[in-house]
């Protein structure tokens, strides 16, 4: 099967080739440079986020040992909790070939150019919004990152329930010809596919105002029957995801509140440097009218002088 999905080596050198291009555009003094050096920069930091997430689940805290035995402990979690059983839906899906081919597929390709396509959209059409959900995007998925240090083995390595290794028995695996263990597969938990679903859909839901932007909680939807029909995710793999974007959101939602609570920060008095006191003293005799020393050039004693002068001038000799 072709591999549709950047790896991050490829993805990582796509960012950096944009974050140069980004340094290169803002060197140039020109409108149209600077605009695009801001789509270059956020692309860049888009691509970094998914380098990042690929290259950390080569990466855990604990040794591969424990990944199954997590793995079971969902598994019994779920039907204690009496959810549906992954290996019931998928077994709705085995008798159709075609069906399975497409969410392999699907699995494999389309989450992360969704993802992609709804940040642009955003980014041309919903500048404001577009601020607020890629600061989402990368807490969301910095979250994941922090619990998939912890290995657990998707169901589709679970013997005993029954579950089919859908990628591998029709040659669509990305990871081997063969079902295995291999370190980037044992991530299960969260299901980032299913996060970053939920985020699109949260961003189109939230952004328009047409009574067809609902239809984008199909995605969410498709993207979580696309992961347990193909045995890569549990159930409470994308209930953790979900919880956290919307944990994410209410941290954010909280943090603006505060934001808008917080009174205005008031200019500090300005301090009397002595040139020009806030209440001045024009003469000792109390007489505030700057006229008066503004004709005499302060002078008290020239003031007095000047009422004195037609008193004197009327005295006989």
């Amino acid at each position: 099967m072709i591999n549709l999905e950047l790896s991050w080596p490829q993805a990582a050198a796509a960012a950096g080739g944009l974050a140069v291009a980004t340094v290169a555009l803002r060197r140039v003094r020109r409108p149209r440079p600077q605009s695009a050096s801001i789509f270059t920069q956020e692309t860049a930091l888009v691509l970094a986020l998914f380098a990042l997430w690929q290259y950390a689940g080569s990466f855990a805290i604990m040794g591969p040992g424990g990944a199954l035995a997590r793995s079971r402990w969902i598994w019994h979690a779920e039907r204690l909790s009496h959810l549906p059983s992954e290996e019931w839906v998928q077994r709705l899906f085995l008798p159709h070939p075609l069906l399975v081919e497409l969410f392999n597929l699907y699995y494999d390709s389309l989450h992360f150019p969704v993802l992609i396509a709804c940040m642009i959209w955003l980014f041309v059409r919903h500048r404001d919004s577009y601020r607020r959900l890629r600061t989402t995007l990368v807490a969301l998925t910095g979250a994941c990152l922090l619990i998939q240090l912890v290995p657990v083995a998707p169901p589709r390595m679970l013997p005993g329930t029954g579950l089919v290794d859908t990628a591998v028995q029709y040659h669509q695996s990305v990871y081997a010809a063969t079902a295995g263990f291999e370190p980037d597969e044992l991530s299960a938990m969260p299901s980032v596919h299913v996060g970053w679903a939920v985020l699109v859909a949260v961003a189109v839901i939230g952004t328009l105002r047409s009574r067809w932007r609902w239809l984008a909680l199909l995605y969410p939807a498709l993207t979580t029957l696309a992961v347990v029909v193909t045995a890569n995710h549990f159930w409470l793999d994308g209930i953790v995801a979900a919880g956290l974007l919307g944990l994410v959101l209410l941290v954010q939602a909280a943090g603006r509140r505060a934001l808008a609570r917080a009174p205005a920060a008031t200019p500090a008095p300005a301090r009397e440097s002595g040139l020009s006191p806030a209440h001045p003293t024009w003469d000792a005799s109390g007489n505030n009218d700057p006229s008066v020393i503004r004709g005499n050039n302060g002078d008290p004693s020239a003031r007095s002088g000047s009422s004195r002068a037609p008193a004197e001038r009327d005295r006989p000799a």
